[in-house]
């Protein structure tokens, strides 16, 4: 291990976070997972966090590994998530081979967590393209200018491909791209975590049931 390994190996080792704000209790929860949430993100985007809907999308390799990544939440439709990316990249293909997946929210503000697990499904290319129209030209730009997550000769090569779109769309609107639209995460599992001292935290599990129903469990910490 190297000085600057063991150093920060030290400083990792000392980091101590002792949480106390505010509980969570199952028998004062939303009968409804999705009520639940939505409470506590209105909570976090009113507290002024950063990026409050910043989330990890976890999915699984071919080779049944597990992959991560940030994407951002973009809605809540009916009780389904919402968030939006490149097809043909790599959670892309990998939702396409196994099309369950996880979210994970940490609002530290709050010291809160939030874990979902479901099944995705593509948008309609209605929605998509609404959604799409919403969007920063040039954002716009870089979905049609980017093979997002394949190997590229240089940032040049990028800039080139950005330059030539931002040409041929001069003036007129966007399309969205056929490669890029939105999934919708159906919930069957929601954890909601709340920190508490002495690390005794609480942790309720909303799951599913085959009648429609969610069933409210307290989980050990």
């Amino acid at each position: 291990m190297s000085l600057q390994q063991d150093e920060t190996a030290k400083l990792l080792a000392l980091i101590r976070s002792d949480y106390s704000k505010h509980s969570l209790d199952e028998k004062t929860v939303a009968s409804n997972p999705i009520d639940q949430f939505m409470l506590w993100m209105k909570e976090t985007i009113q507290s002024g966090q950063a990026e409050p809907n910043a989330m990890t999308l976890s999915t699984v390799t071919p080779e049944g590994k597990p992959a991560s990544r940030i994407v951002l939440l973009r809605g809540v439709e009916e009780g389904k998530f919402v968030f939006f990316t490149n097809y043909n990249s790599n959670k892309g293909k990998q939702l396409a081979e196994n099309p369950y997946g996880a979210l994970n929210f940490f609002w530290y503000q709050w010291e809160r967590q939030v874990k979902i697990g479901g099944k995705t499904e593509k948008c309609s290319d209605e929605f998509s393209a609404g959604y799409f129209a919403t969007r920063p030209r040039e954002s716009q730009l870089g979905a049609w200018a980017s093979p997002q997550g394949e190997e590229i000769e240089s940032r040049e090569l990028l800039i080139k491909n950005y330059e030539f779109y931002a040409k041929k769309f001069d003036g007129k609107e966007i399309p969205r791209p056929p490669h890029w639209g939105g999934y919708f995460l159906t919930p069957e599992k929601i954890e909601f975590w709340q920190g508490r001292t002495g690390r005794m935290h609480d942790r309720i599990l909303y799951t599913l049931q085959s009648d429609g129903n969610w069933k409210i469990s307290r989980l050990a910490p």
